[in-house]
């Protein structure tokens, strides 16, 4: 997928961050980055939900009050820590260990796969699509893994057979674990079953890597720009113990605490367009850290690219309310979205059909 030549930022923040009495490069300096609010213990903020796939999975009188917690969760928050999630515990930490080693290869073989003008998969920085854009601060392997024949030949297949043959894996048991959430969540919103099918099965899907150096004036910078992701589901893998996620809720910023063996799942923009507003697409950002560096592997799920990005169609049927946004296939979809510079909600916002008589639930 190309768009738009874009211009690239300096090849490798890591190498960068290596430097002694490093000052921070006035392009990577935000003009304003809103404070993070650290809730007390008591708060409704504290923490994130969690969701137990057990209980999703499990047949039983119980299930509907579990698809009633994840629409809500879904709802209200956009976000959740998914446990006993049944992707094997050996697997994800080698999975671990081969993005560490990854970032941890030398420059040169990282080089290797780095981004191309008028691409956006690849190793290397902050897309920029102006002058004076701000990098966040943080390198990044972005890769499309799926349908296979999206993939590009430089790059996965390129890789190590370690790192290449673990992720292969990976990516298999991710997809099985992301087709089961989105079908639950489509049960949970009332969305016909082969609707959900017939959008996501071997829909699109990628892969990033992300490497946060530790930066000397780390309130200066941002990881990842306040965003919402494009996908459906991502899929949030923490690599190692330094945290640095954190989601905007009720207006403010509160950080994410991971929990042992979980992973975190946030809804996407096409699940708010699906669900026609029911759910809610999490605006999140990463901070940096003064002296530890963080990593992270995120997995995107998106529709098939000939397929459909507008509000459920069984959903409209079955709630009787007006679509609350416009259509477009998701190759259109995807190219629109990446065509911008990452800013909060603003994308979501251009997919609303504008219409004063129609207010969102």
């Amino acid at each position: 997928m190309s768009f738009t030549q874009p211009l690239l930022a300096h090849e490798s923040l890591q190498e960068l961050a290596k430097q002694d009495n490093l000052s921070v490069p006035h392009h990577y300096v935000q003009e304003h980055r809103e404070p993070t609010f650290v809730p007390n213990v008591a708060s409704s903020l504290a923490s994130i939900p969690v969701i137990d796939m057990n209980n999703l999975i499990t047949e039983g009188s119980n299930m509907n009050v579990q698809l009633e917690k994840l629409c809500s969760v879904c709802r209200n928050w956009g976000i959740f820590q998914l446990v006993n999630h049944g992707v094997d515990k050996t697997l994800v930490d080698k999975m671990k260990k081969e993005v560490v080693g990854f970032f941890e290869s030398p420059i040169e073989e990282k080089l290797r796969y780095k981004l191309k003008g008028g691409e956006y998969e690849g190793y290397g920085q902050t897309i920029l699509h102006a002058q004076g854009q701000k990098i966040d601060w943080a390198d990044r392997f972005f890769i499309i893994t799926n349908p296979l024949h999206r993939r590009k030949p430089n790059l996965l297949p390129e890789f190590p057979p370690s790192l290449r043959d673990t992720l292969e894996q990976y990516l298999l048991e991710l997809q099985k674990l992301g087709m089961t959430l989105l079908g639950l969540i489509g049960q949970a919103l009332d969305i016909d079953k082969g609707e959900m099918y017939n959008i996501f099965e071997d829909g699109m899907q990628s892969m990033r890597m992300t490497y946060y150096p530790p930066c000397p004036q780390p309130d200066l910078v941002v990881g990842i720009t306040p965003h919402s992701d494009a996908a459906g589901l991502t899929i949030l893998l923490q690599v190692n113990d330094t945290e640095g996620l954190e989601v905007k809720k009720d207006g403010m910023w509160i950080p994410v605490s991971f929990l042992p063996d979980a992973f975190v799942v946030n809804v996407g923009d096409v699940l708010q367009i699906l669900s026609n507003g029911l759910c809610n697409s999490i605006e999140h950002r990463a901070i940096v850290n003064a002296t530890k560096e963080r990593m992270s592997l995120a997995m995107f799920f998106n529709p098939k690219l000939e397929a459909d990005v507008g509000p459920s169609k069984s959903l409209i049927k079955n709630t009787g309310k007006s679509p609350l946004y416009r259509t477009l296939v998701t190759e259109q979809y995807l190219k629109e979205f990446f065509s911008r510079k990452l800013n909060g909600k603003t994308f979501l916002e251009k997919m609303k059909i504008k219409n004063e008589n129609v207010h969102e639930t």
